[in-house]
């Protein structure tokens, strides 16, 4: 949910929310915002910086040497890393600032492990660094001061190539009595002069001290503090990530527009196509060409705009097969500039070089995917609001009456009474438990909204504690500060307080959360934070959270609610049962601790087709849970809308429906029969589904490989898929191309690789015009793949937990095939603690099909059984004979389709967790 108002009255914030879009006048420009106007009036040219040579020191784990400013003669301090796994880290922090500069906690996993760096050359202006194999080096360039990262005689990487390093000192304002700057020895009076494209730091420019927007004040008590670097990558032309924006998978060139904003921010009804920022912030930015893959992880959490330029943006398809034939000597380049507000400069360079290496990079320093129970991979329905334990059980009877399967039913704000969060409305929702125990009863669960906006109350227990422990976000007077939200005046609790953050991981328990039970889950809306009276509907950087302001940490505050939530959740059930968090906002790191959606869309066929490339982003950025509300949060879908809706959410990560209180009625039997039929269908195929993506979800909690990912990652050196994002790869082995065009009857799809094409079974080198009528959703088969499903598809995952498998296998050309098999408890931590789990693999080859074990040191016993076998594209065998494991045999009954070529072997019988052998003659 969203609100997008500026004032305090409940009236005018109903007019807001009745709004058709997004009101652009409440979210700064870049032209807004001082500091990035002022950094952006720096041009490319001379860099005032250089690096002092002489001030060199090498230890095993780091190199650090002085830079300084010849315009003001303030020095930084430059710290170099070379990074196990292919890495580097380069830190610039002043050398003696009057305060210390915030440094981002707790997104790191672990201090990254070191290797030892060794000067290989050095003269007069130079340095060279050795990092490790490749013959990879790192230049650094004294006067200009300039870092390169080269491989042999190719450039990989450079820094500070076009001088826009730009790092404003923290100094005294001129008109305080501090005017002395103690500390700051070598810092010289500044001027408002021009010297070779650089504007000189001056102290009276518009908003360096002070900054209005609308009818809010920032008080900036630091002054300026903003950091700028810039970024150049040779032979790039295709650059993705730095979600979350509603804009194209490719990253646009910023020239001559706004950058892309990273500030978490409530954005109501958001608009497509541009770079404003939304809910959340990545600061990672992945680089793709047929040559490498590299990442820039840039380490800091306050408001960051990134502005990317390319020397091939604006030429058409011609022009650049005209510059092919005329042999042009411009290589593609692609510049990245990166403009924080406050902290330091903290940036990792990931070297790749295949995309699978970047991401196990970035999972090395920020963690992976979580692992969800296989519950919150399966459907989820919602709504704000339903309205009463009665609407609760209608719609959950609803799903049993028209034979749809979900797993969760969720509640929104309207749940709790008079939205004090870990409550219950007394009229509305009078027996929670009797609630929660008749979905259990039915193996189903419920989610309840818990949001950090806390009601200011003397008779509520959840503010009288945060109060009574002075756990709340201060104002810049150091009183708590409040703000408008949900539930009228509302204090903000400071996650940033690992005290705070254990208080309210507490409030989960069941003693605590009362009418709480085991089957129910949390979900964190508005955490950006929101604030609907406040500066962007969100809170004032000058308020503070210890001794930091809020302007340091803003996009951290999400992943802290988030990460409460999930620990509470893991400690009330004695650490035994894996959480199930949803968060609207998010940073580097977020992963580790639930599911993503997109936030407030609307039902619109612009919205369908930009949840994929947003949730590919997020993927490619180690947030693989991604979703988007099913059916649009804002208006009401035509029933062809909901129904292509379906059909892509079944084949995303996170498939919920969500709608907003003042829309119609939408469940998924409310648009005639035929509607509801190919509902059914599309949530049914889901839950067939539902192995592969458990497996896939295990493997990034393992590796930190996406799910969902774009075509470019499996087929690299495929230049047709670098810029493709309305069709994509679920894992490697599934292709699927929604249809997302109204009246569309069919689809072109792309599909990459080698080999024949056999109906909707194999990938290949060709675009392909495929009928997909409003029955029908695109999604192919890899050849050479074995995927498992269980096609018994029962009323909610959990009552398919032991039921049969059934194999699809897709033979390559060469006729092999491959794929996995993994089960465990599916809700617990037994499979990391305790080894408890099955994991196969499963190969096809020669006429022969075989489960090995990926896992001989794991304890897991299942129930469920190896049903049928389905084989695409062979010829007809003779016999087909089992091989136990214990060397019995016996033959297996099968059908052959000729029309299709596909062989069907009826109920091998075998248990999914032994090995076994198929064979055909």
């Amino acid at each position: 949910m969203a609100a997008s108002c500026d004032s305090l009255l409940p009236l005018i914030l109903l007019l807001c929310l009745s709004a058709q879009a997004v009101d652009r006048s409440n979210f700064k420009t870049c032209d807004q915002s001082a500091f990035c106007k002022h950094q952006r009036e720096l041009k490319p040219g001379q860099s005032p910086y250089r690096a002092l040579l002489d001030t060199l020191e090498l230890s095993d784990s780091r190199l650090t040497l002085q830079l300084i400013n010849d315009n003001n003669k303030v020095r930084l301090l430059l710290e170099l890393y070379r990074l196990q796994g292919n890495m580097t880290r380069v830190k610039i922090n002043e050398l003696k600032p009057l305060k210390p500069r915030y440094e981002v906690p707790d997104v790191l996993i672990s201090d990254p492990i070191t290797e030892a760096l060794s000067v290989v050359a050095q003269d007069e202006n130079s340095l060279v660094l050795s990092l490790g194999g490749k013959d990879q080096r790192l230049i650094v360039s004294a006067q200009p001061f300039r870092l390169d990262i080269v491989e042999g005689p190719q450039v990989l990487m450079s820094l500070n190539s076009r001088g826009l390093l730009a790092f404003e000192h923290l100094r005294a304002r001129k008109d305080t009595e501090s005017e002395q700057v103690t500390g700051q020895e070598n810092v010289e009076q500044q001027t408002d002069e021009v010297c070779d494209g650089q504007i000189k730091e001056e102290e009276d420019k518009p908003g360096m001290w002070e900054e209005t927007f609308k009818s809010h004040t920032d008080s900036k008590p630091n002054g300026p503090s903003s950091i700028s670097l810039d970024f150049s990558l040779p032979g790039v032309e295709h650059v993705y990530g730095i979600p979350e924006h509603a804009d194209t998978l490719k990253l646009k060139n910023t020239d001559g527009s706004d950058p892309y904003r990273l500030y978490n921010l409530d954005v109501f009804q958001y608009e497509l196509h541009n770079p404003m920022a939304l809910y959340g912030a990545v600061p990672v930015l992945i680089s793709h060409s047929t040559d490498r893959t590299m990442g820039i992880f840039w380490l800091n959490a306050a408001e960051t705009w990134v502005d990317i330029s390319s020397n091939t943006a604006g030429k058409t398809v011609f022009g650049k097969i005209l510059d092919f034939v005329q042999v042009s000597n411009e290589v593609p380049q692609t510049d990245v500039r990166w403009i924080s507000e406050s902290g330091l400069i903290d940036v990792f360079i990931m070297l790749g070089p295949k995309p699978a290496d970047v991401f196990t990079q970035y999972a090395s320093l920020t963690g992976t995917q979580s692992f969800p129970p296989l519950s919150a991979l399966a459907y989820h329905q919602c709504r704000w609001n339903y309205n009463d334990q009665e609407d609760v059980k209608t719609v959950d009877q609803g799903f049993d009456e028209h034979d749809i399967p979900y797993d969760f039913i969720w509640l929104d704000i309207e749940h709790a009474d008079g939205k004090r969060y870990f409550t219950w409305d007394p009229s509305n929702f009078p027996q929670p438990k009797e609630m929660l125990q008749g979905l259990m009863d039915k193996r189903r669960k419920l989610v309840a909204i818990v949001d950090p906006h806390i009601r200011v109350d003397s008779g509520y227990k959840i503010h009288n504690e945060i109060r009574s422990k002075n756990f709340y976000v201060k104002n810049k007077d150091g009183g708590d500060y409040e703000g408008w939200c949900w539930p009228g005046n509302s204090g903000y609790p400071d996650f940033t307080n690992p005290e705070m953050r254990a208080w309210w991981a507490s409030q989960f328990a069941y003693d605590q959360y009362e009418g709480s039970m085991e089957n129910q889950y949390i979900w964190n809306d508005m955490n950006e934070p929101s604030v609907f009276n406040g500066p962007e509907v969100t809170m004032h950087k000058d308020a503070l959270h210890g001794v930091w302001e809020h302007r340091d940490v803003h996009n951290l505050y999400g992943l802290y609610v988030q990460k409460a939530t999930a620990d509470g959740l893991i400690l009330r059930s004695g650490g035994v049962q894996r959480p199930f968090v949803l968060t609207r906002a998010f940073f580097a790191g977020s992963q580790r601790y639930g599911a993503v959606w997109t936030g407030d869309n609307a039902a619109e066929w612009g919205h369908l087709k930009i949840s994929i490339p947003m949730c590919l982003s997020l993927g490619l950025v180690g947030i693989s849970f991604c979703g988007a509300d099913v059916g649009g949060f804002f208006k009401h879908p035509s029933a062809e809308l909901l129904v292509r809706w379906y059909q892509v959410g079944a084949y995303q990560p996170f498939f919920r429906a969500h709608a907003h209180i003042d829309t119609p009625r939408r469940e998924p039997w409310l648009f005639g029969p035929e509607n509801t039929a190919l509902i059914r269908e599309a949530i049914r195929q889901r839950y067939a589904l539902l192995p592969y993506w458990y497996q896939l979800f295990y493997n990034t909690h393992r590796t930190g490989q996406p799910v969902m990912r774009p075509l470019w990652v499996e087929y690299p050196d495929d230049v047709a898929t670098f810029s493709i994002e309305d069709e994509y790869l679920i894992g490697k082995d599934l292709l699927v191309h929604p249809v997302t065009d109204e009246g569309a009857t069919g689809v072109t799809a792309y599909l990459p690789g080698k080999g024949e094409v056999m109906s909707k079974s194999c990938f290949s080198v060709l675009y392909l015009y495929f009928l997909c009528l409003v029955f029908q959703i695109p999604v192919f088969q890899r050849g050479g793949s074995i995927i498992c499903r269980k096609d018994r598809v029962r009323r909610s995952s959990s009552c398919m937990e032991n039921d049969p498998y059934t194999l699809y296998v897709a033979p390559s050309s060469q006729g092999s095939a491959e794929g996995e098999l993994y089960i465990d408890d599916f809700h617990t931590f037994s499979f990391e603690v305790a080894k408890q789990f099955v994991h196969r693999h499963l190969s096809f080859s020669a006429n022969t099909l075989s489960s090995r074990n990926l896992a001989p040191d794991s304890q897991f016993s299942t129930a469920s059984w190896i049903e049928k076998i389905v084989i695409f594209g062979g010829s007809q065998p003779s016999s087909v004979t089992l091989k136990n494991a214990d060397g019995t045999e016996s033959a297996l009954e099968f059908e052959f389709g000729s029309t299709l070529a596909v062989l069907t072997l009826r109920k091998p019988g075998v248990n999914a967790a032994a090995d076994w052998t198929v064979v055909l003659r």
